[in-house]
């Protein structure tokens, strides 16, 4: 039973990753999600089923378009295989749960966020609201409005420090240090794991950005880094890993 629920799950998510690259790839250029329907961005090839299949689709194809044979981005398969892998540790940190459908939620926006920002260095608004609304919602429902209440004290607290932060940020390096989108984003981390996590969040992300940026830096010193993947990839470390602020204040004692 659980092995079927992994497997459903994994592949429930390739189809959304699938799905969650068309979303961070045409919204920040304003285009429709319905229409023009999938096609090859070089020859504008309308994609036909078989070739819509997460996963095996880029395998069938051997990276390449059916039509034109111009290289399919490898980061396409690779982006579906993570988001269907992170649906299922999903799963297995929340099980079969309310808080399951949370999890997926905020999943389901980070994932959107590294996507979005990894392609134009942009997280939407509209993304955020979407899925910041979506979540308020289904706080509330799942566990009460105290929690939701306690929540957005939470999500306020976060968005005011990492926007102060910014401030410090632009004044020291005389231009701008970071995007509103990433402020925006901290407010959802603290709606989810809380203020002092996302405080957290900031850190570890710091740590995990640096040796990335030094390898991009050394090899473009013009390139510009998008910041909002590694926030994404440090509070799904935390989020996952289930500690707690305390735990972590009493290693960094030791």
């Amino acid at each position: 039973m659980e092995l079927s629920i992994i497997i459903g799950l994994f592949i429930l998510g390739t189809i959304f990753g699938s799905f969650y690259n068309v979303v961070s790839y045409r919204l920040p250029k304003g285009e429709s999600l319905i229409y023009p329907r999938s096609h090859c961005p070089n020859c504008n090839h309308i994609l036909r089923f078989w070739e819509l299949i997460p996963i095996f689709s880029y395998i069938i194809q051997k990276g390449k378009c059916s039509n034109c044979k111009q290289k399919i981005s490898i980061f396409y398969p690779i982006s579906e295989i993570l988001c269907g892998l992170l649906f299922v540790i999903c799963y297995l940190s929340f099980n079969i749960s309310f808080n399951l459908i949370i999890a997926l939620t905020f999943t389901s926006l980070l994932v959107i966020v590294i996507l979005s920002d990894y392609y134009y260095m942009i997280i939407e608004d509209s993304v955020l609201l979407f899925f910041g609304i979506l979540l308020i919602f289904e706080i509330y429902f799942i566990n009460g409005i105290d929690i939701l209440l306690h929540s957005l004290v939470n999500a306020i607290i976060s968005f005011i420090i990492m926007l102060l932060i910014k401030i410090f940020g632009d004044f020291i390096f005389k231009k701008e240090s970071m995007g509103g989108g990433d402020i925006k984003l901290m407010a959802i981390f603290g709606l989810i794991i809380g203020w002092k996590l996302s405080i957290i969040t900031i850190f570890l992300s710091a740590f995990i950005a640096l040796p990335v940026s030094v390898f991009i830096l050394k090899t473009n010193k013009n390139h510009e880094i998008p910041y909002g993947p590694f926030l994404s990839i440090a509070a799904l470390i935390i989020y996952f890993s289930h500690i707690d602020i305390n735990t972590i204040l009493t290693l960094l004692g030791t």
